[in-house]
């Protein structure tokens, strides 16, 4: 697996939190693949089996001229064994997605897979949160991608956004006017997190903006989840949804805690050191301009470790398997989960706890309960 990290994007929304820089000319940009070709021939060596996924995030990854992301892509041809790759995502923002770009994308032949960042399709939503696009362009986004052959399609959606217009209160019928999801074989529907120092958190802070109360969100959820069901798209993920065969391989593999390899400034890479019978997580943190291209390391505790796989594991609907987990925290863990498969929320598959439809909305607080120190 490898992820790159694209930190540009044409302005910040509202509500990101994420790592990046507006971009500010044709140099920088440059200079950013400069730095990334340098940085995958210094790393080569850390990853000598053939790589199965590839993910472009960010950031806006559809930023790059074509001329750049062909560069990039030639680097990964020359450093890393390509022979196995199956799925290749690159993130993009609808408005970037024109029929030129989809060309020149398609004729690289390397991307694959898009995931193409819609958040909403009322235009005052769209404002509000800073995103330059209209719903119309997010529509014709996605079909001049599937037009010019890209049939591995994800769209991004928010719910509890602060709007009068809720796009999940729709009909399936209503819906299928203003969409067409039979365009698309995924689905992240990610609830809105208002996370401090971001520019939406000021304007809730100030009354500008009104977030739904927490019986609404939870309403939006539930009428989600019934409307993508009845799209045909079923729930792997506490935010996915996939048709039969299509869920992200590359984000899967996150969720199974796979070592990976993360290129470009703010990228993390993940790897497991085995001592005896306990997987130790190594994780390295790249920062931001630094000249000399050291990273950050950090070792994760037994308990970290234990906490990391409890977190991502009851966030899909496969579960926790118990047998991954440390000796010395099974017989807790046991004991810790009984009320919430007594409630419903938690379903016993041989030594599996798989998150129920209703479980999967409380992942979080029942992975937190579960953490050790």
């Amino acid at each position: 697996m490898i992820y790159i990290h694209v930190p540009f994007c044409h302005r910040k929304c509202t509500y990101c939190a994420f790592f990046s820089k507006v971009e500010s000319g044709k140099w920088k940009v440059e200079s950013y693949v400069d730095a990334l070709l340098e940085e995958m021939r210094q790393r080569r060596g850390e990853q000598d089996h053939p790589i199965r996924t590839i993910y472009f995030g960010g950031g806006t990854p559809s930023i790059l001229p074509l001329s750049e992301l062909g560069r990039i892509v030639n680097a990964l041809h020359e450093c890393f064994d390509l022979s196995r790759v199956e799925e290749v995502t690159l993130e993009a923002n609808p408005e970037d997605l024109t029929p030129e770009y989809l060309e020149g994308l398609n004729d690289l032949h390397f991307v694959n897979r898009l995931s193409i960042g819609i958040q909403s399709l009322d235009d005052k939503v769209l404002r509000m949160i800073g995103r330059r696009h209209t719903a119309q362009q997010a529509i014709a986004a996605v079909e001049n991608a599937y037009r010019t052959g890209f049939h591995n399609i994800s769209v991004d959606f928010i719910y509890g956004l602060p709007s009068e217009f809720h796009f999940w209160h729709h009909k399936v019928a209503d819906l299928s006017s203003i969409f067409n999801f039979q365009l698309v074989s995924h689905v992240s529907a990610y609830a809105l997190t208002v996370e401090p120092g971001t520019a939406l958190a000021v304007q809730v802070e100030q009354g500008r903006a009104v977030l739904p109360d927490e019986d609404e969100v939870v309403g939006q959820y539930e009428r989600m989840c019934r409307l993508l069901a009845d799209k045909g798209f079923a729930q792997y993920e506490v935010s996915n949804f996939c048709r039969p065969g299509m869920a992200s391989k590359h984000n899967s593999r996150y969720w199974d805690r796979t070592p990976y390899l993360g290129l470009g400034p703010g990228a993390h890479s993940f790897s497991l050191f085995e001592s005896g019978s306990t997987s130790v997580a190594h994780v390295e943190k790249r920062r931001w301009n630094n000249p000399d291209g050291t990273f950050e390391e950090e070792t994760l505790t037994e308990a970290d470790a234990f906490n990391e796989l409890v977190m991502t594991a009851l966030r899909t609907t496969r579960g926790l398997d118990a047998a991954q987990v440390q000796d010395r925290y099974k017989e807790r863990l046991h004991r810790m989960m009984q009320p919430y498969v007594d409630c419903g929320w938690i379903a016993v598959l041989g030594e599996r706890y798989c998150p129920t439809t209703e479980g999967l909305l409380h992942a979080d607080g029942m992975a937190a309960k579960l953490f050790v120190e």
